[in-house]
């Protein structure tokens, strides 16, 4: 058809993050992050994040037992969200810090381990009067 755009994979439906002690990681991602917890049966949990859903599982195949890629959860204030994580136990790798100043925006990135040892990170896009 003319004028219409060919097919592309656009948007994420489910994300899965590797999880050998699910109940431990449930424990993590709902009272640490805060994230809403929607559900678990044995050998998953599912987690609500904006129109995407966060799946932890415990690996049923060798090739699916590996770390996580890296989660990205944005954020509209960075040191409110570093300092509230912290409260709650979270422990950083690296500290939230800015990472890149865009024309408009300048992008903070902090990083910490999960309770399974993946890596994950929040992030923030300050506005340029934001940030100073």
């Amino acid at each position: 058809m003319p004028g219409s755009q060919p097919f592309g994979l656009d948007r994420i439906g489910q994300i899965y993050v590797t999880a050998h002690d699910l109940d431990r990681a449930v424990a993590f991602y709902r009272d640490r992050l805060g994230m809403r917890f929607l559900f678990q049966v044995p050998s998953m949990a599912f987690f609500q994040c904006g129109d995407v859903s966060v799946m932890l599982g415990t690996p049923e195949a060798p090739e699916f037992d590996h770390p996580a890629s890296i989660l990205y959860y944005l954020v509209d204030d960075i040191s409110t969200a570093h300092r509230t994580l912290i409260e709650r136990g979270v422990t950083f790798i690296r500290d939230p810090a800015l990472t890149h100043r865009a024309p408009d925006h300048e992008l903070w990135i902090g990083f910490f381990k999960d309770s399974e040892e993946n890596t994950v990170a929040i992030m923030a896009r300050k506005p340029l009067a934001d940030a100073r």
